[in-house]
């Protein structure tokens, strides 16, 4: 059977609507395609997906042809992992899906963890994604996780994040330690969007280079940077303008059992 024959289960509505997209097409590939051409072949040896949520991501690769070597998948919410542990890691032996038990107040109130190491070896990823993760962790936090992203990317490989950004410029008001804006009063990390300067400071810090940048396709709304070990001669590339078109694309609003899903009952598709 080639891959993109395979047909995994598609996660249960009410799992999707905690990551967003709930459409099928969002979740499927069925004609194989690579879900990331623009990165070369050999970023597909090992693939870490932080984030992975119900499994947007790893069912198109189970399905892409020919697909990773290997894949890791990790995410806060105890359920959307049990799901993809169930459904998702029995279609390939190179795919597994952890829980990581880090505290967050619509997915994870009762976690132990701020922030956690990620579970790799160093300079063993060739391909990291982070889509919509670095918009929902605070300062702290990012500062972290880039470190660890700098940590575990292989010499050849490359990340593929997502950011809200701003011009700090803009906002005379801010403190040199205030680099992160808020949308949210009672869950700051409904969307936190920071300031494209310390995005390359720290960047700088964690030994990454902003290798490519992608403006949003909805003004305002994410952006994608692409990540890769720093070397000799290495410099950032610039940030084009914010030229889209506005519109609205607003992040989920969590259900008040959103932390119990995929684990008192499996939901209904």
């Amino acid at each position: 059977m080639s891959t993109a024959s395979l047909n995994p289960p598609l996660p249960p509505i009410e799992l999707r609507h905690l990551v967003g997209p709930t459409q099928d097409q969002f979740y499927d590939n069925p004609t194989g395609r690579m879900v990331f051409p623009e990165v070369p072949p050999r970023a597909y040896d090992f693939v870490f997906d932080w984030g992975c949520g119900c499994g947007r991501i790893a069912r198109q690769l189970l399905q892409q042809s020919p697909p990773p070597g290997r894949y890791v998948g990790v995410d806060l919410h105890r359920g959307m992992i049990e799901w993809c542990s169930r459904n998702l890691a029995p279609c390939s032996g190179s795919f597994s899906f952890h829980h990581q038990d880090i505290r967050n107040l619509g997915l994870n109130p009762s976690g132990k963890a701020e922030v956690l190491p990620f579970p790799v070896s160093d300079a063993a990823v060739t391909l990291f994604l982070a889509w919509s993760v670095f918009t929902h962790v605070n300062e702290a936090a990012a500062v972290h996780y880039l470190r660890e992203l700098g940590r575990v990317l292989h010499p050849e490989g490359v990340a593929l994040t997502t950011w809200f950004l701003f011009d700090k410029v803009d906002f005379p008001m801010m403190q040199e330690f205030q680099n992160a804006l808020f949308i949210n009063d009672v869950d700051p990390t409904n969307a936190v969007i920071f300031d494209k300067s310390w995005l390359r400071r720290t960047a700088d810090l964690a030994g990454l280079t902003l290798s490519r940048i992608e403006p949003p396709a909805v003004r305002g709304y994410h952006w994608q940077i692409y990540l890769r070990k720093a070397g000799p001669g290495s410099v950032h590339a610039e940030f084009p303008s914010d030229a889209a078109a506005h519109g609205i694309v607003r992040p989920p609003l969590m259900p008040v059992n959103a932390d119990r899903l995929g684990l008192d009952e499996e939901p209904e598709r």
